[in-house]
């Protein structure tokens, strides 16, 4: 069993390796973040469906799973669409900066939805990860709507996680991913509709941005959407959150080096990003403790 544990917290450290470069696919695609998000969920959704055909698996949802699998593909859908709106409107490092409060709001939320007591040092984590978070980035005023949105974001990230921490426990990660993917594409669909945004120009999409929507869809989104959920049927949401505030270490990092001058990166990054790995560590150390105990 620690052994399971061992390897699904590497791996999840490869998920959220890959989450960090969705931000800079982000900031590659020129179309507006709701148009992304659609072709986002459209193209992975389409993967999924392809490979649980292919696998032949079997589908069989209750009524009340299905509801909260809608519910959480309408919170997935909100989550991408303010994390690229803020991307859009600040950039790659304000907005993973912010998004790593995330850890603060599942501390909270967890134990509500899982009738659990709060344990303490979840929440002083979660206010050390905001610590980290200001030294990572010292706040820019300018920058304020996209902090706001990232906020949101993460606030939605934390929800969707608690959601999926259920779910995974009684459903397939492959089936749970189909189903909520292809809700927020029907969510936004709605939206777009009753806002008359299928437009011609809506489909007129430059043959570099495909290639980035193919990579984002297919690697940051249909695989890791599926791995991100198994993971959980080992490790707590709150675990799975805490570890994902290395996303923005990751993000930054690569946005430095793949978007040069576009990002910058103040001489506290490190200090933040320290912060923010020792209380992921420390977390790691004192799950294992507690299990120990009992």
């Amino acid at each position: 069993m620690q052994n399971d544990k061992l390897k699904n917290l590497v791996h999840l450290h490869f998920i959220v390796f890959v989450w960090g470069f969705t931000a800079i696919l982000g900031k590659l695609i020129t179309i507006d973040a709701l148009p992304l998000v659609w072709y986002r969920m459209g193209i992975a959704s389409i993967l999924i469906i392809l490979y649980v055909l292919v696998k032949k698996i079997r589908i069989k949802i209750t009524k009340k799973t299905l509801i909260t699998m809608f519910l959480g593909g309408i919170v997935v859908a909100l989550h991408w669409v303010t994390f690229f709106i803020a991307i859009k409107v600040s950039n790659v490092s304000i907005a993973l900066a912010t998004l790593s409060i995330g850890a603060f709001f599942t501390a909270i939320l967890e134990p509500i939805w899982y009738k659990r007591k709060i344990i303490k040092y979840e929440i002083f984590f979660g206010l050390l990860v905001i610590i980290g978070l200001y030294f990572i980035f010292r706040v820019d005023t300018s920058y304020l709507y996209g902090m706001i949105l990232a906020a949101i974001s993460a606030f939605l990230a934390a929800t969707f996680s608690i959601i999926n921490g259920k779910l995974v426990q009684k459903e397939k990660p492959s089936i749970i991913a189909m189903v909520e993917l292809s809700t927020g594409v029907v969510f936004l669909s709605i939206y777009f509709l009753f806002t008359n945004t299928f437009k011609t120009e809506f489909f007129q999409i430059s043959a570099k941005d495909w290639f980035y929507l193919f990579i984002l869809s297919s690697i940051c989104t249909a695989y890791a959407f599926i791995a991100a959920v198994k993971v959980m049927r080992f490790l707590t949401p709150y675990t799975v959150m805490l570890t994902t505030n290395l996303e923005p270490v990751y993000g930054i990092l690569m946005a430095l080096l793949l978007l040069g001058e576009n990002e910058e990166i103040n001489s506290m990054f490190y200090v933040g990003a320290l912060i923010i790995l020792a209380t992921v560590v420390a977390n790691g150390i004192l799950k294992n403790r507690r299990k120990l105990k009992k």
